[in-house]
């Protein structure tokens, strides 16, 4: 219990002391925010600090931190350290980048704004590759709470009919302004996940369960002994870091009214998605008695779903039961629609699509909600076994591309690598993961590993250079100005 509590002050630690670094090495000043310049009444919607947080939290976590850190803690205690160090030199840094290098971009779409410092290919790319992407997160959290929904539910009430439902709900919340649906339910969904999370570490503490210290296990502990590097790094995700984060920053960045509420909105967010995975990584271990247990409980009861609510159950009984119902449903729902939201802004960034009338949101929210029917109907689970890799692949290019920002606009070279470490290390994570997972090129171990440490050596040494050598001029240009 010590590794867990002492991994939870360094989370909180890490808050107050390297978001700060952050922030100041970003130099936030009082110009004004989108939300301030051209309030559309729709997307660019001023908000308070506390409701944009508890919005920008639901946006990013839905189930992520609870599934992924359940996955994760199969590993052993050893994902602590991948949780508390990920989340405040990785995710905290790319989800603090990537939502105020929107606002400095007037709230454009993470594509756009990768685009601008990385190049047209990249533009192409992260355009075709973010809409992909948030489509398949979209349609994947709208068919496992149908079915969900299904078995709570009378018969005639089947999952295609709450699959209509909830794609119906998805166009409202795509195209109605921002205050209208995400901006009231959100909030009180955020505070659901975050007492879901202090009920379950309060009931395992009280219960007097067992959690293993990380000096006596600091080991792969992984029934199935599947290697630690690169798999655990990329199945905890939004835990420590994802690249999904960056798709949603920049809906938060057209709602602050100030370039002082970003650490606590961006940086904050992810920190407090990082103790929730904290607690769910500790639970699962503790209340299974070891990773064998909760190997077995994962398996026999059909998932991180089955699992979530057993432990509620057991934990909080009949009020914990209730809160795991609308953690497993209400959760994937409103990550969901938020994925359909952030396709439709990046689609209209993208074309430049005014976005102020209701004809022309509709206009992009029909088809894309189309598409994810369409897509609902097929058996896509290989296809979304891909979406691990590429959440991660996403994070790696947002922090290379903070990198470049950081560079171009005159920061010193200390302050660019608080971004590109974290995005070697991640070209490492991706590379390998890729070479030698099931679903990649299912290389061997050493081949992967030694292939991907080189990858990522590589790309650091590219942008050094490009960056602070051959472009160093333009450095010392930006600082004149």
């Amino acid at each position: 219990m010590i590794s867990f509590f002492l991994s939870l002050a360094i989370l909180i630690v890490g808050f107050f002391i390297y978001s700060k670094v952050i922030e100041k090495v970003f130099h936030i000043d009082d110009r004004q925010t989108p939300a301030t310049v051209h309030p559309d009444g729709v997307d660019y919607m001023p908000m308070k600090t506390w409701r944009i947080f508890l919005i920008q939290l639901l946006n990013i976590a839905g189930l992520g931190p609870i599934f992924g850190a359940l996955a994760g803690a199969c590993w052993g205690p050893v994902v602590y350290l991948w949780i508390v160090f990920g989340t405040i030199f990785a995710g905290g840094v790319h989800d603090f980048l990537s939502g105020m290098m929107s606002e400095r971009e007037d709230g454009a779409s993470i594509s756009e704004v990768v685009g601008k410092y990385m190049g047209k290919v990249v533009t192409f790319v992260m355009r075709i590759f973010s809409v992909v992407l948030l489509v398949l997160v979209g349609t994947t959290f709208s068919t496992g709470p149908a079915g969900l929904l299904a078995k709570l539910t009378p018969e005639f009430l089947n999952a295609k009919f709450w699959l209509v439902v909830i794609l119906i709900y998805y166009l409202c919340a795509t195209f109605l302004p921002i205050d209208k649906i995400i901006g009231k339910l959100y909030p009180i969904f955020g505070i659901c996940l975050i007492i879901m999370a202090l009920g379950v570490a309060g009931g395992i503490i009280v219960g007097g369960y067992e959690m293993p210290e990380l000096w006596n296990n600091f080991a792969n502990l992984d029934p199935a002994g599947k290697p630690i590097w690169p798999m655990m790094f990329v199945s905890v995700a939004c835990g420590a870091i994802s690249g999904f984060h960056a798709t949603q920053s920049p809906m938060m960045a057209r709602c602050m009214t100030s370039e002082k509420e970003g650490r606590t909105v961006f940086y904050g967010a992810m920190v407090a998605e990082g103790i929730i995975a904290l607690i769910w990584a500790a639970a699962g271990v503790a209340f299974y008695n070891g990773t064998g247990g909760l190997a077995t409980a994962l398996k026999e009861l059909g998932g991180a779903g089955g699992v979530v609510y057993d432990i509620c159950k057991g934990l909080l009984g009949p009020v914990g039961a209730v809160l795991a119902m609308i953690g497993v449903i209400a959760c994937p729902i409103t990550s969901g629609d938020t994925a359909f939201r952030s396709a439709r802004l990046t689609i209209a960034d993208w074309f430049k699509i005014d976005q102020s009338k209701m004809k022309t949101r509709l206009f992009l929210a029909l088809p894309l909600l189309a598409v994810g029917a369409i897509l609902s109907q097929l058996n896509f689970d290989i296809i979304w076994r891909y979406f691990s890799w590429s959440n991660q692949t996403l994070a790696m290019i947002v922090l290379w591309t903070g990198a470049v920002f950081l560079h171009k606009y005159g920061f010193p070279p200390i302050a660019c690598l608080l971004s590109a470490i974290p995005a070697t290390f991640m070209s490492a994570v991706s590379v390998t993961y890729i070479l030698m997972a099931p679903e990649g090129f299912r290389l061997g171990i050493g081949f992967s590993y030694t292939v991907g440490i080189i990858a990522a050596v590589t790309f650091f040494a590219i942008f050094w250079w490009r960056t602070m050598i051959v472009h160093k001029d333009d450095v010392n240009t930006q600082l004149v100005k």
